[in-house]
């Protein structure tokens, strides 16, 4: 029971993230986003958010990104 209660868990945290994602990308790739005046806020809101659900506060950050 413990096991699938661990699972549950797994899979509310990863669909959370996947949600986070989309709206962080949209905080900083979305036109409107960028006149926001609280746009940083939020964003370290997120970033505070993920950080109390994994132990990677840049979970969301750069993926899939390659510099160079």
């Amino acid at each position: 029971m413990r096991k699938i209660d661990e699972e549950a868990e797994a899979e509310r945290v990863k669909a959370d993230l996947a949600e986070l994602e989309g709206l962080r990308r949209y905080l900083i790739f979305g036109i409107k986003a960028r006149r926001s005046g609280n746009r940083e806020k939020l964003m370290r809101a997120i970033d505070d958010y993920v950080e109390e659900m994994t132990p990677d506060r840049t979970a969301l950050h750069g993926k899939n990104h390659k510099c160079g």
